[in-house]
């Protein structure tokens, strides 16, 4: 067996099952703005949404340090509840308590759309890392190919969200908007997931390295012919 076609394939494997770890914590992670949201809508009440929010933040914070999660990863939810929960006691506004999700969304969704206009799809930078690989896939243009469209998916999403949530929050909507964003995550999980396959199936059987060599061969004896 290639040695190389074994380390791709188990870098295959980990993004795989980076992807799906991915989904599973997105679920844990909107329990907060479910606790908020559900609550807001049979209360009406600011301050009762805001408690059960930190507490569903709370428990998803223990919940990941009993696992043995990083400590960071698991304060990164308590700390972002933290934030929107002050941003909507002060201006005392419920859509508020999505708005650092909203703006954290846009400038991701933008930073997407730019990295892959420049040729730098974070899809790829994404798999290089966990692959170990590093940014290696951009020498072969069928792989960064791919991975642009791999990565169109995962913008898709996140801008189809984006027109969702805007309006909702324009006007007001604080319980459509929670809903929403409840879904985001997921929603954003998944489009990883189906952006793995689209990159997948647009790879095809493709062998970097095999082709790599085809490729010298043929070129070589082009070159000798040149002046």
């Amino acid at each position: 067996m290639d040695p190389e076609a074994h380390h791709v394939g188990d870098g295959a494997d980990a993004a795989r099952a980076a992807a799906r770890d991915r989904l599973r914590a997105a679920v844990v992670e909107v329990a907060p703005v479910f606790g908020f949201t559900v609550s807001y809508a049979l209360t009406h009440q600011l301050t009762v949404a805001l408690v059960l929010a930190l507490a569903a933040a709370a428990g998803v914070c223990v919940y990941r340090v009993v696992r043995r999660e990083s400590v960071w990863r698991a304060l990164a939810v308590l700390g972002l509840v933290c934030v929107q929960g002050a941003l909507a006691a002060k201006t005392g506004q419920a859509t508020d308590f999505f708005l650092p999700n909203l703006v954290m969304h846009s400038v991701i969704a933008l930073a997407n759309a730019v990295l892959l206009l420049l040729g730098w799809p974070p899809m790829g930078l994404v798999v290089g890392l966990i692959t170990k690989e590093r940014t290696g896939w951009r020498r072969c243009t069928v792989r960064r190919r791919a991975f642009i469209k791999g990565n169109l998916v995962i913008l898709a999403a996140s801008l189809a969200m984006l027109a969702i949530q805007l309006p909702l929050y324009l006007s007001g909507q604080a319980v459509a908007l929670g809903t929403a964003d409840a879904c985001g995550l997921p929603v954003v999980a998944l489009s990883a997931l189906l952006g793995w396959r689209v990159y997948r199936r647009a790879l095809g059987s493709h062998d970097c390295g095999t082709n790599d060599r085809t490729n010298t061969e043929i070129s070589l004896p082009l070159e000798r012919t040149l002046p």
